[in-house]
C-alpha cells in the first residue's frame, strides 16, 4: 500500500466517527485506530514492511486529535449523557419547536432530544429534575455512547 492511499485513509478515520478501520488488501493489512497510538501495519510479504517506518510520523496527528476534546471544559452540574451512537436531534421534526432551552424546566422522564440510530427515533429522557444550563449537543451531529448532551442544574 503506497503512503498516499495510507495518508488518505488516517485522514478519513481522523474527520469521521470511526474509531477503527482495518483493511486487508493482497500486499497485506492495515488497522488504523483513533486515538490509540496508531497506525499499526502487517504485511505479508518480507521486502514490503519498509513502509511501516515510514508510516508511524504519518499517524501522530490521528494521535493527537483526542487531546484538544478532552481538554475541553468539564461541564458543573448533572450531566445528562448519550445512551447510544447515533444522530441528535433537539426537535422532534424539521421545523418544530425544540424540546427544551437553556433556562428551561424538566423533570425527570420528560422527554428532551431525539437520537436516531439505524432509522430508529429514540426518545431520551432527563434523568434529573432541574433547569438545563447548557445543551452540548448540535442539532444534527452524531454522538457517541456516553458523550456529554444536556448539563442539568
Amino acid at each position: 500500500m503506497d503512503l498516499r492511499k495510507l495518508k488518505t485513509l488516517i485522514d478519513l478515520v481522523s474527520e469521521s466517527n470511526v474509531s477503527e478501520l482495518e483493511i486487508t488488501e493482497a500486499e497485506g493489512k492495515v488497522r488504523i485506530v483513533k486515538g490509540g497510538a496508531a497506525v499499526v501495519q502487517q504485511f505479508v510479504a518480507a521486502p514490503v514492511q519498509a513502509p511501516v517506518a515510514a508510516a508511524a510520523p504519518v499517524a501522530a496527528p490521528v494521535a493527537e486529535l483526542p487531546a484538544p476534546a478532552a481538554a475541553a471544559a468539564a461541564p458543573t452540574g448533572h450531566v445528562v449523557k448519550s445512551p447510544m451512537v447515533g444522530t441528535f436531534y433537539r426537535a422532534p421534526s424539521p421545523g418544530a419547536k425544540p424540546f427544551v432551552e437553556v433556562g428551561s424546566q424538566v423533570k425527570e422522564g420528560e422527554t428532551i432530544c431525539i437520537i436516531e440510530a439505524m432509522k430508529i427515533l429514540n426518545e431520551i429522557e432527563a434523568d434529573k429534575s432541574g433547569t438545563v444550563t447548557r445543551i452540548l449537543g448540535e442539532n444534527g451531529q452524531a454522538v457517541e455512547y456516553g458523550q456529554p448532551l444536556f448539563v442539568i442544574e
